[in-house]
């Protein structure tokens, strides 16, 4: 009997310093540099994952570990978790797998352990075909662990790398994200922000005043409004950080859980037959004149839903997920509100990553084509247009989803080709009445094959008409069979779903090879 009392103490006491260990992780940095973090309108590191996460849904793994450093004093300064959460959970019921950095866990820096918890999960990740979901909120390598906090961020950048394309992988930057830190970010697919409270950047503004005398604040330097209307780092910017965890679970139901799968069809209320009869009076009778190609997305779209990324950048090519009929489609379209829609430098580079992305992971794709040419001038030469506009021409080229395109106005020169065209891919092309497809626009093709008749403007005129009734149409290209079939603008919807519907069994073979080269 007095061993059976003996045995329940001893359970008890295990229970009670379980449950201590458990408060302590629980508490990452104490309570006061939580309240710190509170004050500065952020969540703490569990807290976000609980935002993120179905409820009751997270299986927090590791929650014990604690770094193994003991120069600097740090053997006295020990938290477990050691400044990372990481685990599993569900996000509408799919699986996914997080980690979640603690700011108030000595600045969410990375240390060896630390490093160790986030390769674990993404290694369970790519075992098991689930997105890897990463909550950065950290001030880099952990100095005092010196090279082996440098060989930890090097184990997740090979980890980065060799899952991408495997599953999704998204980045949340809700905190500094300085040095080393913002590495593993850029070789994932997405990246949020929040607004006014997190930064990237390779050198901090200390650095960069110290190398080169320039003075800049953290924000215009790595802030979220740079990255997202200059550098293109970043894909979007919210005002805080439950509106950017919330978003990430509308962008996670559009995307499949890695690269054997297709994306989740979702129950839908809207009739794919639905005629948009506005869509007759979208484009203006002045050919010159610009229409928002968001208004056509939207009246295609299933419940009129456009989830759109990088809306800041490159304001010329929108990007950005749809459903129709319940399947996630990927749209690339042409913004004739911006630069009149012609393809540059940032419209190509944007679009090409977007392609990539929805290829590797069997999102069909929809381009909506208006577009004039490419962008002449200096700038653009000189910083290598050549080079980006491959880019996009080669991502298209290379992708073996289902692709539907519509041309809606202007398909005018090398960026017809590049847009989707039948040639470099695309398996059905639709081309609205008020399509023109031509090497160019009629006013420049005729000051050049009638160039001696230049002084006579009449003459000039009345070839300009000629031309543009020949060729600023969509029937040349049809009659050579590179479009499928002029459609009413108002069946848009509906015959772009059935489009669709008929390329869901598609499959298609590529060579053998090691991996490409693509122009970088």
């Amino acid at each position: 009997m007095p061993r059976q009392a003996e045995g329940g103490s001893n359970m008890r006491e295990i229970l009670e310093q379980l449950e201590s260990r458990r408060a302590a992780a629980r508490l990452g940095g104490g309570a006061k540099r939580i309240d710190t973090q509170h004050s500065k309108g952020k969540l703490t590191a569990r807290e976000r994952v609980d935002v993120l996460l179905d409820e009751g849904s997270f299986e927090e793994y590791d929650m014990y570990v604690t770094h193994r450093c003991t120069d600097f004093d740090m053997a006295d300064n020990q938290v477990p978790g050691d400044g990372v959460v990481t685990g599993w959970g569900t996000i509408n019921g799919r699986l996914v797998y997080v980690f979640s950095q603690d700011f108030t866990v000595l600045g969410g820096s990375l240390s060896e352990t630390h490093a160790q918890k986030i390769c674990k999960i993404m290694d369970m990740a790519a075992r098991n075909g689930a997105p890897v979901i990463g909550l950065n909120d950290s001030g880099g390598a952990r100095i005092q662990e010196g090279v082996a906090s440098l060989a930890g961020y090097a184990e997740v950048f090979r980890r980065n790398a060799e899952v991408s394309g495997v599953v999704p992988q998204i980045s949340v930057i809700m905190g500094p994200c300085a040095g080393g830190a913002v590495y593993s970010p850029a070789m994932t697919d997405f990246i949020l922000m929040v607004r006014d409270s997190s930064y990237m950047f390779v050198t901090g503004p200390d650095v960069v005043k110290t190398v080169t005398n320039e003075i800049v604040t953290a924000e215009d330097l790595g802030g979220a409004k740079t990255h997202t209307t200059k550098s293109s780092v970043a894909d979007g910017a919210f005002d805080n950080d439950i509106e950017a965890l919330l978003r990430v679970r509308d962008l996670f139901d559009f995307l499949p859980l890695n690269n054997r799968e297709k994306p989740p069809v979702r129950p839908f209320f809207d009739d794919p037959e639905r005629l948009e009869m506005r869509l007759d009076t979208l484009i203006p009778d002045n050919a010159a004149k610009p229409y928002d190609m968001r208004e056509l997305i939207l009246a295609i779209a299933d419940e009129g839903e456009f989830h759109e990324l990088s809306q800041a950048f490159a304001g010329n090519i929108l990007t950005g997920f749809i459903r129709l009929e319940g399947q996630t489609v990927g749209v690339v379209a042409n913004q004739p509100m911006v630069l009149a829609g012609c393809l540059d430098i940032d419209a190509s580079r944007k679009a090409a990553k977007f392609v990539r992305f929805c290829d590797a992971f069997n999102i069909p794709l929809l381009t909506l084509v208006d577009v004039p040419g490419f962008l002449p001038g200096t700038a653009q030469e000189y910083n290598g247009i050549i080079k980006h506009g491959a880019k996009l021409l080669f991502a298209y080229s290379q992708a073996t989803v289902p692709m539907v395109t519509l041309i809606t106005r202007k398909a005018y020169g090398g960026a017809y080709d590049v847009m989707a065209s039948k040639h470099i891919g695309a398996d059905v092309n639709y081309a609205w009445p008020t399509a023109e497809i031509a090497v160019m626009g009629a006013k420049g093709a005729t000051e050049i094959l009638y160039r001696s008749e230049l002084g006579d403007p009449e003459k000039i005129a009345e070839r300009t008409r000629a031309y543009e009734e020949r060729f600023a149409n969509p029937f040349v290209a049809a009659e050579r069979g590179f479009i499928d079939e002029v459609i009413w603008p108002h069946s848009s919807r509906k015959r772009l779903a059935r489009a669709f519907a008929m390329l869901r069994s598609k499959t298609q073979q590529s060579h053998w090879r090691k991996h490409d080269t693509m122009p970088l």
